[in-house]
């Protein structure tokens, strides 16, 4: 795993050296095992996502002696935004306004706020979460005006087109959305999109944050 996560920094590297806004590396560590994610924090990284609550919460009660920002980017329920906002640092996934008043009222005062990404269904799809585009704005605003949330920015997962051309496109419907987003809500910092297959193109178009699971862990079994 060492090779692997050093040859993905120096790619996620290189993609971001021509840009402005340099990008970070998520680990999707879902359906891998607490002893994955540890030999992977003693290379150095810091920056977990998961997809399932319970899952993630298993693994962080195995690894509580390391200093781990956790990111929950599955679909959120609401009946999970108690254990979101007690145990996580990021939700990447959040795509409704009725999600924003429990999160909010859950986050404990002592912790700094939960830090929100608005997931957008950049193409469409129906089988995908996300708000629709036009919905932003509307959707933004409730997390802005929650104490105990902070309001990040967004985060797409593009129709899987073996067109390399038709994902450049979404990534660049997502960085106009983002821009424009961003116009009226200047804290937002972070747009999170690309994974193992297209991260590199992701970042040209303007992605400062990748997640990427099986060019680091292999693939899921």
């Amino acid at each position: 795993m060492s090779e692997a996560y050093r040859e993905i920094l120096h790619r996620v590297r290189a993609a971001a050296a021509p840009t402005t806004h340099g990008a970070a590396l998520l680990a999707v560590s879902k359906t891998k095992p607490a002893a994955a994610i540890r030999e992977l924090a003693l290379l150095g990284q810091r920056a977990f996502g998961e997809n399932y609550v319970q899952e993630a919460l298993a693994k962080q009660r195995e690894l509580t002696d390391l200093d781990l920002e956790w990111h929950l980017i599955g679909p959120l329920q609401s009946n999970k935004c108690r254990e979101v906002a007690l145990h996580f640092d990021w939700l990447q996934s959040l795509d409704r306004g009725k999600l924003v008043a429990a999160l909010n009222r859950f986050r404990p005062p002592g912790k700094p706020p939960l830090n929100v990404l608005i997931q957008v269904n950049i193409d469409a799809e129906d089988s995908k979460s996300g708000c629709a585009p036009q919905d932003v704005p509307q959707l933004a605003a409730q997390v802005a005006a929650a104490p105990g949330l902070r309001l990040r920015g967004l985060m797409a997962i593009p129709q899987p087109a073996p067109d390399a051309d038709a994902r450049r496109r979404a990534f660049q419907r997502m960085r106009a959305l983002f821009d424009a987003t961003k116009s009226t809500f200047p804290q937002m910092d972070t747009l999170s999109m690309g994974m193992s297959d297209d991260f590199e193109l992701a970042i040209a178009e303007g992605a400062t944050l990748v997640r990427i699971g099986t060019a680091l862990f292999g693939r899921r079994t």
